[in-house]
C-alpha cells in the first residue's frame, strides 16, 4: 500500500477523468491520498472531494502564491472537517515573487500558530527560502508537525527539519537525472523521516516527464527510493505509508 501525501486533484486538470484517475492510482496499490489546497476556493473542492471519496483525504491553508488576494480568515472553520487532515499547502516562496515577503511570513505564521492550536500537521511549500521557513518555525519547535513537501533542500537542510520535527515530502524529481543533491539526501537520511508524494499534476517522474502527472505515478518515486537505498519497493511502501498514517492520523488505514 501507498500513500500520495500530496496531490492537487482538485484542479482543473483533473475535472474530466477524476474517477479513472483514482482507479488507476488504486490498481497500483495507492490506498490513500491527499488533496492539497491552496486558497479558499481549492480548500473547499478539496474539502468535497475528500468527503466523496473514502482514499481521499483534505487539507486547508493558504499557498504563498496566493497571499496577495487570499487570507487564513476562513481556515478555522474549515479545519474541523473530519477530512481535512492537515494545514496548507503554506509556506514561502521567494522564488517567483521577493516584494511580498513581509505578508508571505505574516500568512504563514498565522497557519503555524493555527497548527499549534489545532495539534494538525503543516504541509510546508518552500522554494528559496528554506532558511526563513525554518527560522518562522524554530519558536514552535515541539508543538508543531509536518512535511517539508516536494523537498528540493540539501541533507543538511533535511536534518535540521527533521531536528524540527518534520517529515522530508519526496516528488517525481528525485527521478531525474540531475537529482544528485536529492538522491544523496536519499541516501543519508533514514527512511523513517520520509514521505513520497506527487503534487500532481506537477513534478511527474521519468518515464512521464513532460506529461500531465497524477497519482497511480508515485509508484516511480517508491521504485527510485528503493533503488539507491538498496531495499525492496515493499519496505519503501510499507515504511512510507506508515509514516504517512502516523503524522497525518489516517484513520482506517493501516500500513
Amino acid at each position: 500500500m501507498i500513500i500520495d501525501t500530496h496531490a492537487h486533484l482538485n484542479m482543473d486538470e483533473f475535472n474530466d477523468d477524476l474517477d479513472q484517475v483514482l482507479e488507476r492510482a488504486f490498481e497500483q496499490g495507492v490506498k490513500g491520498i491527499l488533496v492539497i489546497g491552496m486558497d479558499e476556493p481549492s480548500n473547499l473542492k478539496a474539502i468535497r472531494l475528500a468527503k466523496a471519496h473514502d482514499m481521499l483525504y483534505a487539507t486547508a491553508g493558504v499557498h504563498p502564491g496566493f497571499v496577495d488576494h487570499a487570507t487564513t480568515d476562513h481556515l478555522k472553520a474549515l479545519l474541523s472537517e473530519n477530512k481535512v487532515v492537515a494545514i496548507g499547502e503554506c509556506g514561502l516562496d521567494f522564488y517567483w515573487q521577493t516584494d511580498n515577503k513581509d505578508i508571505q511570513i505574516k500568512v504563514f505564521k498565522e497557519q503555524i500558530e493555527l497548527a499549534a492550536q489545532t495539534g494538525l500537521p503543516l504541509v510546508i511549500h518552500t522554494r528559496n527560502s528554506f532558511q526563513e521557513a525554518y527560522d518562522c518555525l524554530l519558536p514552535y519547535q515541539g508543538k508543531v508537525t509536518g512535511v517539508f513537501h516536494c523537498f528540493s533542500s540539501d541533507v543538511t537542510d533535511a536534518k535540521k527539519a527533521i531536528d524540527l520535527g518534520f517529515k522530508i515530502g519526496l516528488d517525481g524529481p528525485v527521478t531525474y537525472k540531475n537529482s544528485q543533491i536529492l538522491q544523496k539526501l536519499i541516501q543519508e537520511i533514514d527512511l523513517s523521516h520520509l514521505l513520497v508524494e506527487t503534487d500532481s499534476p506537477y513534478m511527474t517522474p521519468v518515464p512521464y516527464r513532460g506529461k500531465r502527472n497524477e497519482p497511480s505515478y508515485v509508484t516511480h518515486v517508491v521504485k527510485k527510493i528503493a533503488e539507491i537505498k538498496a531495499m525492496t519497493v515493499h519496505e519503501v511502501a510499507t515504511v512510507t505509508t506508515q509514516n504517512a498514517i502516523d503524522l497525518f492520523k489516517l484513520g482506517g488505514l493501516k500500513g
